[in-house]
């Protein structure tokens, strides 16, 4: 990466590890922990309250997603779930419970901080059925053709290098695996420096791709039946959006074509 990439990768490390801190330091108080402030748009809100009240109040707080990616995954029992950029595990949690004991759950994250507090909700929730990966959602640590689906909540637009992103995606997911993402994604009109102008990249905004760049990305690397759906505006031309695709049947762990191919921009 150059220095400008290795800047934007460090700031969005300090930004969460910062949110992890203030979490876990929330729970030894005398009131628990308070969820980390972002906005309406983003966080523990986003999710219903009966999945809120199963999970430890520490998972809960540290929530910084843009969507509920478990639910537009329709996880089923028995499958191996992936989730970039885990944070303090809430995604993880939710999908060990809906695989069940003979499925299993990954977190995948860079920030120490962020993996020791969802290392200890996972403990608090009695979680067997889940494991905390560190490194990076460009270069994830896992074999190919091992993960039924991949979910993430707002952290590929974080992404430095979302080509790498699509195609490590596509190499560890099984053929006819798919993904269930939720995604800061910028209406087409808009560019890059408008998105910047909109927030930063530790608000989820300004590393956004377009919807168009989305879909191109993702096709470059080998998926199908790729389907895009936003669902609330968190900026003006920037929205949350539902993204699903397909590693089709047949295909091995390989891109289905170059990462320089997509056209995205990091």
């Amino acid at each position: 990466m150059n220095d400008e990439s290795t800047d934007l990768r460090e700031t969005v490390r300090q930004r969460y590890a910062a949110a992890a801190v203030k979490v876990t330091e929330g729970g030894t108080a005398c009131c628990g922990p308070q969820p980390v402030e972002v906005d309406e748009n983003f966080g523990s809100a986003l999710y219903a309250t009966d999945e809120r009240d199963t999970l430890p109040a520490e998972a809960v707080a540290a929530s910084l997603g843009c969507g509920n990616p478990t639910t537009v995954a329709e996880l089923r029992e028995g499958e191996r779930v992936l989730d970039l950029g885990s944070g303090g595990g809430i995604d993880v949690l939710l999908s060990a419970r809906r695989v069940g004991p003979t499925g299993k759950a990954y977190g995948l994250d860079m920030t120490e901080e962020m993996l020791a507090l969802a290392l200890s909700n996972a403990q608090r929730a009695g979680a067997a059925n889940v494991e905390f990966l560190k490194g990076t959602i460009e270069a994830i640590p896992l074999p190919a053709n091992t993960i039924d689906v991949v979910i993430s909540n707002c952290v590929i637009n974080l992404s430095v290098d979302k080509p790498a992103v699509f195609a490590e995606t596509f190499r560890v997911l099984r053929p006819g695996g798919r993904i269930g993402v939720s995604d800061v994604v910028a209406d087409d009109a808009l560019a890059p420096e408008q998105r910047a102008e909109r927030g930063d990249y530790v608000g989820c905004i300004a590393g956004a791709l377009s919807f168009t760049e989305y879909r191109t990305g993702l096709e470059a690397a080998g998926f199908t039946d790729v389907e895009i759906t936003p669902t609330h505006q968190v900026a003006d031309g920037m929205h949350s959006a539902l993204v699903r695709a397909v590693k089709p049947s047949g295909t091995d762990g390989t891109s289905g074509a170059t990462a320089a191919a997509c056209g995205c921009r990091s």
